[in-house]
């Protein structure tokens, strides 16, 4: 669900342009990577978040126990993987959003602050995954 909030703030309001120009540009300090970055991340947590929701829907079918393992073990590193990307996430987005200078901002600054606010629970949810 946070990272569904995320990708839509981003997405959303993430981008704007000037009145007098049809040019958008990223909220965040008018850098695209840290608008890229929280799109980036954002779905593809989202898309690994329903991929090991059917894991373990079809957990309890899988017989072998070195596929069990093996997923179990996919599940920890993937979880820790994207803890580490959400702190590098938050951490990114609130340096650019603190370096935006506010006549620049018009439309978007709800969004860009809750993209950085549950940019940081996320990290505490991917911890508890992987815990």
């Amino acid at each position: 669900v946070f990272a569904l909030i995320v990708f839509a703030c981003l997405v959303g309001e993430g981008y704007t342009n000037v009145p007098s120009s049809s040019n958008l540009f990223c909220i965040f300090n008018h850098n695209e990577d840290a608008c890229r970055y929280g799109i980036g991340i954002g779905v593809l947590a989202f898309l690994a978040c329903i991929f090991f929701f059917m894991v373990d829907v079809y957990f309890p079918q899988i017989s072998n126990t070195t596929d069990r393992k093996y997923l179990v073990l996919a599940d920890l590193g993937f979880s820790g993987l994207w803890t580490f990307l959400w702190f590098i996430g938050f951490c990114f987005l609130t340096n650019q959003w603190a370096w935006t200078r506010a006549e620049d901002v018009h439309v978007g600054a709800d969004s860009a602050r809750a993209a950085i606010t549950f940019s940081f629970f996320s990290i505490f949810s991917w911890v508890s995954d992987a815990w």
